[in-house]
């Protein structure tokens, strides 16, 4: 059952096809951010899981809604109205120039029609999506692993939501540095965040940092399967110095957040615990160095 829950996701093997679906994500996710008001942190931008792979929900377009859902089980990018109508664009091995011309015609047949900004955010020596024929790379089993697994890691993010009773963030997909991410909150602002993504601009991390925060997610990298992770901001004192658990935990210098390998927890005899137990162990970390009210925000 572990194995064919928590897949294997090896980066090595898939890298070139991450950085595509990174692109991919970052152009639908610009859809929505085109066709929705600002919300608090960005949450308006965001995807969630769904039972074929990655979805927007329901956008608003003037009267009519749409909704843009990536397929990792048949490979298309579906965009369907709440008028009833549907059109797809494949997902295949292609420049991503091609796919954001197949989605830019997709919307204008279906009357959705969006501008956006042609240039991917939070990625260094980006080239925009237009002119992007460099990335090519789409294993559709390595897309359809990374799926699987990105439904598990939701599962047990949401039980760790569910025990905070304070403001936390939905279990969402952040396509700036395509991870999945759920952030808990103290309810105190934070000092101004000193930004530095490529093409991001200051306001973005200021939104995004307006408060306090212990936020956790997985990310797709840097090697090996890709690492669980949690960090602050702002980082108390004595926060990357802490123990925390479980085995195999440790605080990234480099990264400046707590991680914990992918591979550890799909090796675990109970994989659900040990991710929990991680995600745990470094939330009381920040939340205890930084004096938040525990008994007034925890179920």
């Amino acid at each position: 059952m572990t194995d064919a829950a928590w897949p294997s996701i090896p980066v090595a093997d898939w890298a070139d096809t991450r950085d595509t679906v990174q692109l991919m994500t970052q152009i639908v996710g610009k859809v929505r951010m085109a066709n929705t008001p600002l919300m608090s942190h960005w949450w308006n931008v965001v995807l969630y899981v769904s039972a074929r792979g990655l979805t927007t929900g329901v956008i608003p377009h003037g009267h009519r809604g749409f909704q843009m859902e990536f397929d990792f089980i048949d490979h298309r990018l579906v965009v369907t109205t709440t008028s009833g109508d549907s059109r797809s664009a494949p997902l295949t091995a292609r420049p991503i120039a091609d796919f954001y011309a197949d989605v830019m015609s997709v919307l204008d047949e279906l009357g959705l029609s969006t501008d956006i900004w042609s240039m991917p955010v939070e990625i260094p020596d980006a080239v925009p999506f237009d002119i992007d024929r460099e990335h090519v790379a789409y294993d559709a089993d390595a897309a359809h692993r990374f799926w699987q697994a990105l439904v598990q890691m939701n599962r047990v993010f949401d039980v760790f939501r569910s025990r905070y009773t304070g403001k936390v963030s939905p279990t969402h997909f952040f396509w700036g540095a395509c991870d999945l991410a759920v952030t808990r909150f103290s309810g105190r602002p934070a000092p101004k965040h000193p930004g530095g993504a490529p093409n991001c601009g200051p306001h973005v991390m200021w939104e995004a940092y307006s408060h306090e925060v212990s936020s956790a997610g997985y990310w797709p990298g840097p090697d090996g399967e890709g690492n669980f992770y949690s960090y602050a901001y702002p980082e108390p004192a004595g926060y990357r110095t802490a123990t925390v658990s479980p085995s195999g935990a440790r605080f990234d210098e480099n990264l400046g957040e707590f991680v914990l390998p992918y591979t550890a927890v799909r090796e675990a005899a109970d994989p659900d615990a040990t991710l929990l137990e991680f995600l745990q162990s470094t939330y009381e970390v920040a939340a205890d160095r930084a004096g938040w009210d525990r008994q007034a925000l925890e179920r």
